[in-house]
């Protein structure tokens, strides 16, 4: 029983650690709390599944969808963020909510509001699962999806980490996230750092969009998740790009550990607020989380 529950809470925080990853990304390279990423994993899912309805095979879908992020990002750019240079954080952060509830207004204008199967089989994703006897009788049933999305949300943080820490481009984004002023007076170009930051978001919200997508259906519900990146963020540190995983599976797995041996003490729906309680707790004796940057300020 404990066996199965750690797997599915490892399942879950992978996809936790997913979703907050985007959020990662576009925070350490702009210090911009990208709250538009929910919706943005939703789109890139739906995009993708609605080219397949319309007859486009599954990997040409795949490659146009990846297409539509790349163009989303360069609109965000020029639209949304080239305006607000310098602007304070909130104004930033208000951006990207309104951002937010325009392309769920957009994905519902091409896309309509119904849920949608994901196409896991075409990319080549597993579907199945397989069964272990552990113990006196025990059953462990893995889902191959589950696997798949642990595997692919390692490659994601082991590729980010070194393009940000190894790449030119990758130093540049985390100048600009340092100081705007002082990355322009170097000659960093701003408006295509934050091009190349928006795009990179968009294809972590497609893969996240594809993996969830594999596991249920794809439709608007799935913004929600975006809120359970809050406290995956404040665990694992808003900087941190492994962070953003360790922090993803403190959280599923302490999710599920907490409803099915805590939550009939309390009468149920631990799952719901538990992740909110343990980001809490952190900020009280962690506020930088565990991976994150302390900050430091001279007066």
């Amino acid at each position: 029983m404990f066996a199965q529950v750690l797997f599915s809470g490892l399942a879950l925080g992978s996809i936790y650690g997913l979703v907050a990853l985007g959020f990662a990304v576009v925070f350490k390279a702009t210090d911009v709390f990208n709250f538009a990423q929910g919706i943005m994993v939703v789109f890139a899912g739906l995009t993708l599944v609605g080219l397949h309805e319309k007859g486009v095979p599954a990997y040409l879908a795949l490659i146009l969808t990846i297409g539509v992020m790349g163009l989303l990002a360069l609109a965000v750019e020029r639209l949304v963020m080239r305006p607000l240079v310098n602007q304070p954080d909130i104004i930033l952060l208000m951006s990207t909510i309104g951002l937010t509830y325009f392309l769920i207004g957009f994905g519902e204008f091409i896309f309509g509001g119904e849920p949608k199967q994901m196409i896991a089989s075409e990319l080549g994703l597993p579907t199945g699962s397989t069964a272990f006897e552990i113990g006196d009788g025990g059953l462990l049933i893995l889902q191959h999806i589950d696997i798949a999305a642990a595997v692919i949300a390692l490659i994601m943080v082991g590729c980010l980490a070194v393009f940000f820490n190894k790449t030119r481009i990758g130093r540049a984004l985390r100048a600009v996230a340092d100081d705007h002023q002082a990355a322009l007076s170097v000659g960093i170009s701003l408006n295509q750092i934050w091009a190349i930051v928006w795009f990179a978001a968009g294809i972590v919200a497609l893969t996240t969009g594809i993996m969830w997508g594999a596991r249920s259906d794809v439709s608007f519900a799935l913004e929600i998740i975006a809120l359970k990146a809050l406290p995956v963020l404040i665990l694992g540190g808003f900087t941190s790009i492994p962070g953003a995983i360790v922090g993803g599976l403190i959280i599923g797995i302490g999710e599920k550990i907490g409803e099915i041996y805590w939550g009939p003490l309390v009468g149920g729906g631990i799952e719901s607020w538990l992740a909110y309680m343990i980001a809490l707790i952190f900020l009280l004796f962690r506020p930088q989380g565990l991976f994150g940057e302390r900050i430091i300020e001279r007066v």
